[in-house]
């Protein structure tokens, strides 16, 4: 059950959070799908938000049509082979390249919209010796495309030569079957929720500190984050984090739900991890991109683990709305983990 902002919590305006360059009306809210009692015509204007009007998550499913087309038969991927492996990774390369390096080279390359709307007001770090090559960016394109897509690859050419000989439930779209149809809907507006349930407990557990000190620490060399930080992870990390497609396993999929899941997964983080709210062309917002709920956790570590999408963090008191007095109960509860801690 979601509770409430806390009454005592000062609104903050647009760019006028101390230590921001910009931020968005404060305090921020998670979605109203998980909240009690149900608010329905809010929960599916969160939903429209998404499918019904131009977002990043119909760019991702538009994206995932073209992967799905491409997609050798199941006939060919009955057997193993570096042709139909080779065409799937260069799928999640392009699209990586296309997504994370056409915001990189929006944002940062042709400074196309200055600072406006820029989270941070720094800049992605070059000459500094914690990045591989010395340089954040290079650092985070070499872990994205060689352990990222190498790894993610692997996962989706697992499944489909599983799926193609016939060892996972799958089902075929036709007019006959109507009730297919439902489920492929269902499950479409499902599987981001699922990936915001399955990110909310890995990223816990990669909060670990032996695990944080082997893995995670590399993504959050990226305080100030960029479209390139996204799935620069350590491999570890990558395993971890691209499991969730592992649900196909267990429940009826279609290739094109598999695919979107893939591309789900692999994409959205570098419109998440852009460092601005929105893309600005000619003074006019036209795409939400960036993620003010995950940029305060790039900045302060311990908090927001999960997603908007999901309540968890409300749940378990490791919500950060932005606000003061949000800080400031972060720092308590931390505080008092340590004092926990140490007494033990």
């Amino acid at each position: 059950m979601a509770e409430q902002t806390p009454q005592s919590d000062t609104p903050i305006a647009r760019n006028q959070a101390r230590g921001w360059l910009h931020n968005p009306d404060l305090p921020i809210d998670l979605s109203p799908i998980f909240v009690w009692p149900p608010r329905p015509v809010a929960a599916f204007r969160w939903l429209a938000r998404s499918w019904l009007q131009a977002s990043t998550m119909l760019i991702i499913f538009a994206l995932a049509l073209v992967g799905a087309a491409l997609l050798p038969s199941m006939e060919t991927m009955k057997a193993l082979s570096p042709v139909w492996i080779g065409q799937i990774w260069l799928r999640h390369v392009v699209f990586l390249i296309l997504v994370a390096g056409g915001l990189h080279l929006w944002f940062i390359t042709l400074q196309g919209q200055g600072q406006a709307l820029k989270f941070d007001p720094r800049k992605q770090a070059t000459k500094n010796r914690q990045f591989l090559f010395n340089h954040q960016v290079h650092e985070n394109v070499f872990f994205s495309l060689v352990s990222g897509a190498g790894l993610l690859t692997a996962l989706e050419v697992g499944y489909f030569w599983i799926a193609a000989n016939g060892w996972v439930p799958t089902f075929q779209l036709s007019l006959d079957q109507p009730l297919w149809a439902l489920w492929f809907v269902f499950a479409l507006i499902a599987i981001p929720i699922w990936s915001s349930f399955h990110f909310y407990w890995v990223h816990r557990f990669l909060h670990w500190p032996p695990l944080y000190r082997i893995a995670h620490g590399l993504h959050h060399k990226n305080i100030n984050v960029g479209p390139w930080s996204g799935v620069s992870m350590h491999p570890i990390e990558h395993v971890l984090y691209y499991s969730t497609l592992l649900i196909h396993l267990v429940i009826p999929s279609h290739p094109i739900l598999v695919v979107f899941h893939a591309c789900l997964q692999n994409l959205s983080p570098p419109f998440s991890h852009s460092g601005y709210e929105q893309v600005l062309v000619r003074d006019k917002q036209r795409l939400r991109v960036g993620d003010f709920f995950h940029q305060l956790h790039h900045r302060y570590f311990e908090c927001n683990y999960g997603t908007i999408d999901m309540p968890w963090d409300r749940w378990f008191g490791s919500f950060d709305n932005g606000t003061a007095e949000s800080r400031t109960r972060q720092q308590d509860r931390m505080k008092a983990m340590k004092r926990h801690t140490s007494a033990d």
